[in-house]
């Protein structure tokens, strides 16, 4: 079944959509979009042992993150954000940073960030038209990537892309190029390496220190800027990049209630953050201001970064 949306004219225009379903308990992966076969680089998406321009260097960036991703650097590096004191500045004017951003651990694209935040809250519209907030977090799940940038302490790649994963327990198989790990200082500290490490079983993930990036980066922002985004939207922005567990399974017994419920959304979304990854380009000033009025409804207009 379709329905005809009737949006404001200066939002643009009438949207055919899949209707939305109001329960999450129903909510499928079968909408409207659809799976291309191949990234921009004509390979699998994901597959990071493809013979590509890209591959060389995310392998060297991933053997640096795997080092330097240890419980005293990220215990460092929340102090040092959480004070969130370098910027203020709205959604919309973040988002346009981006444009200066290409992240390096990506082996699917290397177009600028803000095509990829647009091409994904635009697929989610599509599909989820009565969704606002999951459209919102498809614009805003990366902007923690900020950091890369010189007003933000121009942090290095390793430090703010890529898959994350917990520090303080034992690195699971299944994180991308896990023989890495074998250099981390906490590989071989008998306090971190065991399956629960410092946590204990359904501790909740929100008791769980991830590696430092750009999904806690804006978990924080968010949070800490009184967004009225939905707990699931701050789930998914904090662990979209949690493949370990929403993509292999792993980690899945230090989740609480919450966790379970919430993650039947971070895998409805991980659809469209990662397949919507293309060279179509998405027209910015023809759908600027419909994510305008989605930015005024749940977050204020100046944010502290």
């Amino acid at each position: 079944m379709t329905i005809l949306i009737q949006q404001p004219d200066h939002f643009g225009g009438d949207v055919e959509a899949k209707t939305a379903p109001i329960n999450e308990r129903e909510l499928v992966l079968d909408g409207g979009f659809v799976i291309p076969q191949t990234n921009s680089f004509g390979h699998m998406f994901r597959d990071y042992g493809a013979e590509s321009e890209r591959q060389e260097g995310v392998e060297k960036f991933y053997r640096k993150n795997h080092i330097y991703q240890s419980v005293d650097f990220v215990k460092k590096m929340r102090e040092e954000y959480g004070k969130l004191n370098k910027v203020e500045m709205s959604i919309w004017e973040c988002c346009e940073r981006l444009n200066e951003v290409v992240d390096e651990s990506d082996p699917d694209l290397d177009e600028p960030q803000i095509e990829h935040l647009l091409q994904t809250a635009e697929a989610i519209r599509r599909d989820y038209p009565n969704e606002d907030w999951l459209q919102l977090t498809g614009l805003i799940h990366d902007l923690g990537k900020v950091l890369l940038l010189p007003s933000f302490g121009e942090l290095p790649q390793w430090a703010v892309v890529g898959d994350i994963f917990p520090v303080g327990c034992r690195f699971d198989e299944s994180i991308v190029h896990h023989k890495y790990f074998k250099e981390n200082p906490d590989y071989n500290n008998p306090h971190y390496n065991t399956k629960y490490g410092i946590y204990s079983e359904k501790c909740g993930l929100n008791n769980v220190m991830m590696s430092w990036g750009h999904d806690d980066y804006m978990y924080l922002v968010a949070k800490e800027n009184k967004t009225t985004l939905p707990s699931a939207a701050l789930f998914i922005i904090r662990y979209h990049s949690f493949y370990a567990l929403h993509r292999e399974g792993a980690y899945k017994h230090l989740m609480n209630d919450e966790d379970v419920e919430n993650l039947k959304w971070l895998h409805i979304f991980n659809k469209y953050d990662l397949y919507s990854k293309s060279k179509v380009r998405i027209d910015v000033e023809k759908v600027k201001p419909y994510y305008l009025y989605l930015i005024e409804k749940y977050f204020p207009a100046k944010l502290k970064w």
